[in-house]
């Protein structure tokens, strides 16, 4: 244990815990803003896909089925804009968390290899990158990264925490630089669909990889679209020769998303009503809490799209969460997406009408 612990990084939430039960004393309840999981019901069309497959005694196939594939090569030429696609060029995972803790791993790398991913970041690509024993390098602008032995650039955009936004120039400047060094690139698009002040554009669409998948993957996910995170559902697509070498590995690992939720998934990508509703409640949900924090003293910086609002009084993010906590209201502490976030926390969106409610009154 003590060899995997000294691997791994504490796992930032459990240094939390104590600003939880602060909140939890509040008379009015906690209003738990520290954490994007979604609140609101799954869609019941998606249900009903769920439902009508759960006979499904046989284990399903990691590729799986055609109409999944018919599903996600569809959505990525409608959605993305991709051109061409074919079954070869799209892999459901088990959600994107796992996609993303353990593509280096699957990919090979080991040590005296490097990963690089945005300064500002979802902890789970440096956590990766551990468990492969690859080195690790946390990045401004990709392109001023040394190439040498870099074999995985991440891209996260929208970004998790800062809900920042890179331009399509941006995107093929850096699609262009990792294809001229030979680097694999995998950009997250997970908040893709939730762009308020800004539209975000894939790595998949035209414009930005010349109508070329070679060394690019997008990773998606249904968590936040759709709320779908209890589901696992996600998938990646684009360059058939890294997804080709991925399913082969990953039928050996029995990495297989389940027969219901693949279901479920066909009817999720096949409708896109449900998440223009979904898109309705947060974009209230982002209009109360924004005005309520600008309000309060805080100044919010990017946070153009994605579930989060990236806020700051100029103080340690640990002071500001000791604050809100006060109020009966939990935020993520900056410095959990690298030291550069230490004056800034994360608050999610991903609370009730009512909680949002009570904690826009707080904070008046």
């Amino acid at each position: 244990m003590s060899a995997v612990s000294d691997r791994l990084p504490t796992f930032p939430w459990d240094k939390l815990e104590p600003y939880k039960a602060t909140a939890a004393a509040h008379p009015g309840g906690i209003v738990d803003l520290s954490v994007g999981t979604p609140v609101d019901p799954v869609p019941e069309l998606i249900q009903k896909a769920l439902i009508a497959a759960a006979d499904s005694p046989g284990y399903p196939t990691v590729w799986g089925t055609p109409e999944l594939r018919d599903a996600l090569t569809g959505w990525c030429e409608r959605r993305l804009g991709a051109r061409g696609f074919t079954h070869r060029n799209v892999l459901p995972v088990v959600g994107s968390k796992e996609l993303v803790a353990w593509l280096p791993t699957q990919l090979g790398l080991g040590p005296g290899d490097v990963v690089a991913y945005p300064r500002l970041a979802y902890p789970t690509y440096e956590v990766g990158a551990r468990l492969a024993r690859a080195e690790y390098v946390a990045y401004d602008d990709p392109t001023s990264l040394d190439p040498t032995d870099l074999k995985l650039l991440w891209l996260n955009s929208p970004s998790n925490p800062t809900g920042r936004v890179l331009s399509k120039d941006e995107l093929t400047r850096t699609v262009a630089w990792a294809r001229e060094h030979g680097v694999l690139l995998v950009s997250d698009e997970c908040y893709l669909e939730l762009g308020w002040e800004a539209e975000p554009v894939s790595v998949l669409d035209p414009d930005v990889c010349g109508g070329s998948y070679d060394g690019i993957v997008a990773v998606h996910s249904l968590s936040k679209r759709s709320n779908l995170a209890g589901y696992r559902a996600a998938f990646i697509a684009g360059d058939e020769a890294v997804l080709g070498d991925l399913l082969q590995i990953r039928k050996h690992g029995g990495m297989m998303t389940s027969a219901p939720t693949q279901a479920a998934v066909v009817a999720a990508l096949g409708d896109d009503e449900h998440v223009r509703v979904q898109r309705e409640r947060y974009a209230a949900r982002r209009t109360a809490l924004r005005d309520a924090l600008v309000g309060h003293g805080f100044r919010i910086e990017h946070s153009e799209a994605s579930l989060y609002l990236w806020a700051t009084r100029d103080e340690s993010c640990w002071d500001t969460v000791g604050h809100l906590a006060e109020l009966g209201i939990l935020v993520a502490p900056g410095d959990f997406y690298g030291e550069a976030g230490r004056d800034f926390v994360r608050v999610a969106m991903t609370a009730t009408d009512e909680r949002v409610a009570a904690a826009v009154a707080r904070l008046r």
